[in-house]
């Protein structure tokens, strides 16, 4: 059993509370509480999917605006124009991290910084001590149950983003929770809709259709810091995605890796896909937690996929074989077991015709994969994929 693991074994869980406001505290203290100075704009963006494209498409609009920005994403760590890969494994890293990172930003006279806000992070406190000028809700579906307790406690992490942020919201007025932010007092609040896409003359160069409610998310945010349509629809037609959310491997036949690990992220990269006969490799991230999801992971890849290969992804410290099983057994007649997820991504790719699709999800551009004893294997499915379409010469339009 790990320190952490211990620690969580053996303390109340309001010690645990006094432990990691304590810790935020600290962090603030020694870098000067970077967090509250007013000299730059702190954006935080919350929900289950959609934060790292949402920031990415913030970020780059600010930029392109003019303005100098941070941020940090599950995906990388950005100042001004230094980026660095987050290699923590955790899209909102731990308290000292990220008060570090605040004072990079206003060392380097950051006018904004864009923050991708977790559940987890909020009840560990990494928000505290942070003025949040502008809160943003992209959506909210079912995940980290067995860590909260419940749909309700998840969904109530989340909204002490916007608790503690009094100035702007912007909110996806189509998400069935919505009311719930909605309900929270703020100066100045921007709700959007895809219905407002009519009103927005631009087109996505990036997969899925998804994307649009992001594109829209980073519009309205730009939008109250008085940057011009005209400067998004620029910044928005010529964004080639991010690494590992939706991301072309190669066009012919086509190849994509992408993030998604819920039922609704993977259930909506499958309808974006929906006109090719998709070629499927997936598992179910996060070995010891939100076991339900599992057999409905196996039951959206049997509807959507022509063939699945169920795999590997990060066990942590439970046998990935007993995972792969509660995925694969409502898969379905065309799916089958492959413990190796670099055997997995091989087969898939090679079963491939020119007119199919491989979409390999789960892991997107993580550079881990987390086995037992906290052991992390060096891991790139982006990297795979391209290794066995260069052996067998299939290499096209990229």
């Amino acid at each position: 059993m790990t320190l952490k693991e211990t620690i969580k074994k053996f303390i109340p869980k309001f010690l645990l509370k006094v432990y990691h406001f304590k810790l935020a505290l600290l962090g603030a203290m020694i870098f000067g509480f970077p967090g509250k100075n007013k000299n730059v704009k702190i954006i935080g963006i919350t929900g289950t999917s959609g934060k790292s494209t949402t920031g990415d498409f913030i970020c780059k609009i600010l930029e392109e605006a003019g303005n100098k920005v941070a941020s940090i994403s599950s995906i990388r760590f950005k100042v001004g124009d230094k980026e660095w890969e987050n290699k923590y494994k955790m899209t909102m890293p731990g308290r000292f991290v990220i008060q570090k990172f605040l004072k990079q930003a206003l060392d380097a006279k950051c006018k904004f910084v864009v923050l991708e806000v977790t559940s987890e992070g909020i009840r560990q406190f990494r928000h505290k001590f942070i003025n949040f000028d502008t809160a943003v809700f992209t959506n909210l579906s079912k995940e980290h149950i067995e860590s909260h307790g419940s749909f309700e406690k998840y969904r109530n992490e989340k909204l002490k983003l916007f608790k503690v942020c009094k100035n702007i919201h912007i909110i996806n007025g189509d998400d069935e929770n919505a009311k719930y932010f909605i309900d929270i007092p703020a100066n100045k609040k921007l709700i959007f809709s895809i219905k407002d896409k009519k009103d927005y003359d631009f087109e996505l160069n990036v997969l899925g259709d998804f994307n649009i409610m992001n594109a829209l998310a980073a519009i309205n945010t730009a939008k109250v810091y008085g940057v011009d349509f005209e400067v998004c629809k620029k910044v928005l037609e010529n964004a080639k995605g991010i690494a590992g959310r939706m991301e072309v491997v190669n066009k012919n036949p086509l190849v994509v890796v992408d993030y998604a690990h819920t039922p609704v992220q993977l259930e909506a990269v499958y309808k974006s896909l929906k006109n090719k006969k998709l070629i499927c490799v997936l598992g179910s991230c996060g070995g010891g937690r939100d076991k339900w999801k599992r057999p409905v992971l196996g039951e959206i890849a049997k509807k959507y996929c022509s063939k699945i290969f169920v795999t590997n992804e990060d066990p942590y410290d439970e046998d990935p074989m007993d995972i792969i099983n509660e995925v694969y057994k409502t898969a379905g007649q065309n799916a089958e077991k492959i413990l190796d997820r670099k055997e997995a991504i091989k087969r898939a790719v090679k079963s491939a015709g020119q007119d199919d699709t491989v979409i390999i999800t789960g892991k997107g551009s993580e550079p881990w994969m987390c086995v037992k004893n906290g052991k992390k294997i060096p891991w790139d499915d982006r990297q795979i994929a391209r290794d066995v379409l260069a052996e067998k010469n299939l290499t096209r339009g990229l």
